[in-house]
């Protein structure tokens, strides 16, 4: 990694050519960069007194491949997260995620679906990538009709309207943006669903009823280690004891580190990617259920970024004109570390499949995730 200072030094003290450079414009730039990296690089970047030559991404990607073991101080602020209360909740989901339906609308998929994709060929579009998603998640949960589904945090519905559409299934889901759950409904009464999904604007912590099934994509890291034990709580209450199973897909970590300081600051606050261990001790062993199923979509979710940084690019004058150059910054910088984090593995993406502990696993084998079984295979009796 090269370095360019302000007064026209040049260093870099490795062999070979760099991956690239951090072009530093001030001395006060530089201090940040030595006493907080983790916060200042995203703060300067966006004030644009520090910029990027050779390429963001493998920029970012060869600083990520620097920092794969948590520092000190991530170390011991680890589990300092926010309490992530109901009024918390809501206002950092509204931070993030009412910027405007027509802003994600300019670069995610057709149906706004803004999680990884699942990509079975390498070369599939990212809106195949994202159906091929929403129908495993299905699969691994073997849907039937008739049977009723709660999700918690649904985004703009693409998942519910899927579930409802080619599973036969009801669907209750639940989330906090305003700007989500109105383009939601509003694309369920044009597609003739609102019958059979119910869109709720409400806390996930306020779910009542029985269900069949329980999902929840792209949500458990806004939850918070503080509300795990409420978390875990809704589970053994709401899903049923005969047959019922649960997904949880999750940005994770191998081992108990923060989100990145700036992103946290910036761009997801109260955010806490959560590890294995910590979900499987603190929320469904707490709730009585047993892990069926683990699957780790890291790198899917670093091509899924790729994807939409290059879509982002592609509109940055429009989003320098509506938002601002920092916002424009800031976005780039969000997208592009964040596929170098999964691309490095320092973040991990994590699909667990769950069931009550009684409860008999709804496969025998893994294959018919992947293959074309029939639903009516899903429940057979165990060989």
């Amino acid at each position: 990694m090269g370095l360019e200072l302000w007064d026209g030094q040049s260093l870099y003290p490795g062999p070979g050519q760099p991956a690239g450079s951090l072009v530093v414009h001030d001395a006060r730039t530089l201090r940040g960069l030595v006493l907080n990296p983790h916060l200042q690089f995203g703060e300067t970047y966006t004030a644009g007194t520090l910029d990027v030559r050779g390429g963001l991404e493998p920029v970012v990607e060869a600083i990520s491949r620097l920092s794969l073991l948590p520092s000190r101080r991530e170390r011991i602020t680890a589990r300092l997260t926010a309490a992530n209360d109901l009024g918390r909740a809501r206002r950092n989901v509204q931070h993030h995620y009412d910027l405007g339906n027509d802003f994600y609308a300019s670069w995610l998929d057709d149906q706004l679906v803004y999680t990884c994709a699942y990509f079975e060929r390498p070369e599939m579009s990212l809106e195949d990538a994202q159906r091929a998603k929403l129908d495993l998640v299905c699969r691994k949960l073997r849907l039937q009709p008739g049977e009723v589904v709660v999700e918690a945090g649904c985004g703009w519905g693409a998942l519910a309207l899927h579930m409802a559409r080619a599973y036969g299934v009801r669907v209750k889901a639940f989330n906090v943006s305003r700007e989500q759950i109105a383009y939601a409904r509003a694309r369920a009464t044009r597609e003739g669903l609102a019958d059979h999904v119910e869109f709720i604007d409400d806390d996930y912590r306020n779910v009542r009823g029985e269900y069949d099934a329980f999902v929840s994509v792209g949500m458990l890291e806004h939850v918070g280690v503080r509300q795990y034990e409420s978390f875990s709580g809704i589970l053994r209450r709401v899903l049923r004891r005969a047959n019922g199973r649960g997904l949880l897909h999750f940005i994770g970590r191998d081992v108990p580190r923060p989100l990145n300081a700036w992103i946290r600051r910036r761009i997801f606050p109260g955010g806490y990617p959560p590890t294995l261990a910590e979900v499987a001790t603190k929320i469904l062993a707490p709730a009585q259920m047993s892990i069926v199923d683990v699957e780790n979509l890291r790198l899917h979710y670093a091509r899924t970024l790729r994807h939409w940084s290059q879509r982002f690019a592609e509109i940055e004058q429009q989003v320098r004109s509506r938002y601002g150059e920092s916002f424009r910054r800031a976005w780039e910088l969000y997208l592009a570390g964040s596929e170098a984090a999964f691309a490095t593995g320092t973040l991990q993406l994590f699909q667990v499949v769950f069931t009550p502990s009684e409860t008999a696993p709804p496969y025998w084998t893994r294959a018919d995730m992947y293959g074309q079984a029939r639903p009516d295979q899903w429940f057979a009796a165990t060989p």
